[in-house]
């Protein structure tokens, strides 16, 4: 899903240039599955897309769906994604250990739907939101308080990255997508 995917490089980017960042080895292991194949530098899922004489890769269709979507450019991203981190870090003291905990404790419960997830998610980082004064665009602040759950999370406990990234992912989807279209 190609709308997916700018919120896919958005978060690992983030992730990626975060200051304490204790799950590097399972963030670049998340290079390696198919949601994450375009940061690779391809920006596709497989290795059929032509280099184009500018230098970017073109396009083309795979099961009537257009894998590559050209208005996810890696450095727009990377700058995105770089400035978000920033206000991550001063963000960042303002979460109590105890939403992480709670947060962790969902992750964990095998029995919780993705939508169960996503919910807990979303109400944490609603009440985060309303509880730091910001002057800052709310659809900003939310964003970069679910990456900053995200990281917090999988600092917590490494092992639940990839479930963590995926609801997050699939969260800044639902609740942010037009912000990040509109900011990229």
């Amino acid at each position: 899903n190609e709308s997916v995917q700018m919120e896919s490089a958005l978060l690992y980017t983030f992730l990626e240039v975060s200051s304490d960042c204790r799950f590097r080895d399972q963030l670049h292991s998340l290079q390696s599955q198919e949601i994450l194949s375009f940061l690779k530098g391809s920006y596709c899922c497989d290795d059929e897309v032509e280099l184009q004489t500018d230098g970017n890769r073109s396009g083309h269709l795979q099961n009537g769906e257009l894998v590559f979507d050209p208005e996810v450019n890696e450095e727009v991203v990377r700058i995105i994604a770089a400035q978000l981190a920033e206000i991550g870090d001063q963000f960042d003291k303002e979460i109590q250990a105890r939403v992480v905990n709670d947060l962790v404790q969902h992750f964990l419960n095998e029995n919780l739907s993705g939508e169960e997830i996503t919910r807990h998610m979303s109400e944490a980082v609603e009440s985060l939101a309303r509880a730091i004064p910001s002057d800052m665009e709310r659809e900003r602040a939310t964003l970069v308080l679910a990456m900053v759950l995200t990281k917090k999370i999988a600092n917590t406990m490494p092992s639940l990255l990839q479930r963590v990234f995926r609801t997050t992912v699939n969260y800044i989807n639902q609740q942010l997508h037009n912000y990040i279209v509109r900011m990229v």
